[in-house]
């Protein structure tokens, strides 16, 4: 898919070396459709790496985009330049009188924070409220699913003996959902987190569909049955040495962490990661482009 980005954004020069189909402004304009407008509000530390992440994904359909990235006002980012922030980001104010084809709300390492201990917890209940009757399509990540099925259906959270880390098998609950089209009976994601959702309270909200799960690291996929809010709890956008830099880092900061599982062939960190998951990311992102935002969303909002 062409991307319509910034210029100057440093993932331009990254996705580029990649081959992945991107475009400027002026080339952009000069294609007589009407692009899909998605907003990413990213809350994750290093705002720059998921950028690329996720605009590595978001690019590999038909469809042309335009890409707004959106920040918290209520929090002052410790990984991220100002700079970078006030060139490439916006806030709520600013654009909650438009509408945007599709959403997604990432991740953040906070998850043993309550959810009213989190700074811009008021803020994000407004901009999730507000994408209810202003996006066509949510899609939410690791702690932002968390957060998105807490918000809207109650479903709450709990800590983990245990951190998931590592590379985990998932088999797809119902293969007729479009959201799974062109997936394999099992597919892997890798995760990252201390804390888990209730399999059983989301089994009890009617307007919940479970997608897939998996033995280790639980619940996965899950979306409402309008298509409108999708719940994701691993991490597909990772790169191939996401978990090993986490891994890293935590054991030079003296912290009890495991080797990820599944992660380095036969288990050793010696080893180069083993990179599972990459088709089914891919795949998953352009279903959800295709079939929840371009078909659903009109031509013209009102």
């Amino acid at each position: 898919m062409p991307i319509n980005i910034p210029n100057h954004l440093p993932a331009k020069e990254i996705l580029e070396q990649e081959n992945i189909f991107i475009m400027d402004e002026k080339r952009a304009y000069s294609q007589d459709i009407r692009p899909l407008n998605i907003v990413i509000l990213n809350i994750m530390p290093e705002k720059e790496k998921t950028e690329t992440q996720l605009l590595r994904l978001l690019g590999n359909s038909p469809l042309q985009l335009n890409i707004t990235f959106l920040r918290p006002e209520t929090h002052k980012s410790k990984n991220t330049t100002i700079e970078h922030l006030k060139e490439f980001y916006t806030t709520f104010k600013h654009i909650q009188h438009k509408k945007y084809d599709g959403m997604i709300i990432t991740g953040a390492p906070i998850e043993h924070l309550e959810f009213k201990d989190v700074s811009y917890w008021t803020e994000l209940q407004a901009i999730m409220d507000w994408s209810k009757t202003n996006v066509t399509s949510t899609l939410h990540i690791c702690w932002g699913a968390q957060a998105g099925l807490f918000h809207h259906y109650g479903v709450n959270k709990y800590k983990l003996e245990k951190k998931c880390f590592g590379i985990f098998e998932h088999e797809i609950i119902d293969p007729t959902v479009k959201l799974l089209r062109g997936f394999d009976d099992h597919y892997y994601v890798p995760h990252s987190r201390h804390t888990d959702v209730f399999k059983e309270q989301i089994e009890q909200v009617q307007e919940l569909q479970i997608l897939s799960v998996s033995e280790k690291a639980g619940v996965c996929l899950v979306m409402s049955r309008d298509g409108k809010q999708v719940f994701l709890t691993g991490h597909p956008e990772y790169e191939l040495t996401s978990l090993k830099d986490e891994y890293e880092r935590d054991l030079a900061k003296g912290l009890e962490i495991n080797i990820p599982e599944n992660y380095f062939k036969n288990n050793d960190p010696k080893n180069k990661p083993i990179h599972c998951w990459r088709s089914h990311a891919h795949l998953l992102f352009v279903n959800w482009l295709n079939y929840y935002v371009y078909q659903e969303t009109p031509y013209l909002w009102d």
